[in-house]
């Protein structure tokens, strides 16, 4: 194997991995990845030896691949952003989607000094990337597990983000505080789509990160009791929804908030994927 070139190495593992019926742009990524080189820079190596010690790597991680382990914890991290998060089984890949989440939480609290808590935090992409674009911003993370939380520790370290970690379930480790502003990208999936779901995704990401129960309204209805108990004082809340769950989020806090403003968005594939809700 050390003698073949990068372009050899790819061209096998581009064909091992369509002959498992798998997404052949893994391949690729995982050489630019592995190599840490980009597309054009690749390119440019097409016709090099590639190093016998990178080439014994590449092929584990096509294995790994093949085995049905996502290519972002092969490599140990995923992109978010603008920035690399890093990411393993205790979390979920940050996604596309939730970018634009976040994007929304900045275009709307364009102020310099804000208090935030990211409940559900897993690898605190959300609370860490809005702390890298709010500097000043006091942010808050917490979830329920203690391997994620060391996760989001970990990735807070890399980024030079002094946040805040808090452990518990929703919005109790924080009982009794105020914040301008929680966002949240919750559990969410429904047991009863499980079947419909990417097998790779069942089998190597978190359960507790992905499926709530009563059609995957569960986190949701339990947000919104304990802000109706005020547990916790705020006056926004930004949160991710399923594709087919905007009605059913904004009924859950009109019923309990009839005086809130809720705002349902979609995603730019036209698909409900965000709640605001504004407390009056």
């Amino acid at each position: 194997m050390s003698n073949r070139t990068y372009y050899e190495s790819l061209k096998w593992a581009s064909s091992f991995v369509q002959s498992k019926h798998l997404d052949e742009s893994a391949a690729t990524y995982l050489l630019q990845e592995l190599s840490h080189l980009d597309q054009t820079h690749l390119l440019l190596k097409y016709r090099q030896p590639i190093p016998a010690d990178l080439d014994k790597r590449y092929v584990s991680a096509i294995e790994q691949y093949a085995a049905g382990v996502p290519p972002q914890y092969i490599v140990g991290t995923a992109p978010f952003y603008g920035e690399r998060f890093v990411v393993n089984e205790n979390v979920l890949i940050p996604r596309q989607e939730t970018e634009e989440l976040v994007e929304w939480v900045l275009s709307a609290n364009p102020q310099p000094d804000l208090s935030v808590l990211d409940v559900g935090t897993g690898s605190g992409a959300i609370g860490l990337t809005l702390k890298k674009q709010r500097p000043d911003w006091q942010v808050t993370l917490s979830d329920l597990s203690a391997d994620a939380l060391g996760v989001a520790r970990e990735n807070a370290a890399r980024l030079k983000a002094a946040v805040t970690v808090v452990q518990g379930d929703l919005l109790t480790p924080v009982a009794g505080a105020e914040f301008d502003l929680i966002v949240s990208n919750p559990p969410y999936i429904s047991h009863a789509e499980e079947g419909e779901m990417d097998p790779d995704v069942l089998v190597s990401e978190p359960a507790m990160a992905l499926f709530a129960d009563h059609q995957g309204l569960a986190i949701y209805e339990r947000l919104a009791d304990q802000l109706k108990q005020r547990k916790v004082i705020t006056k926004q809340v930004f949160l991710e929804i399923g594709f087919h769950q905007g009605q059913a989020v904004r009924q859950i806090f009109e019923e309990r908030f009839p005086s809130a403003m809720i705002t349902v968005r979609q995603d730019m594939a036209g698909h409900d994927r965000m709640v605001q809700i504004r407390f009056k």
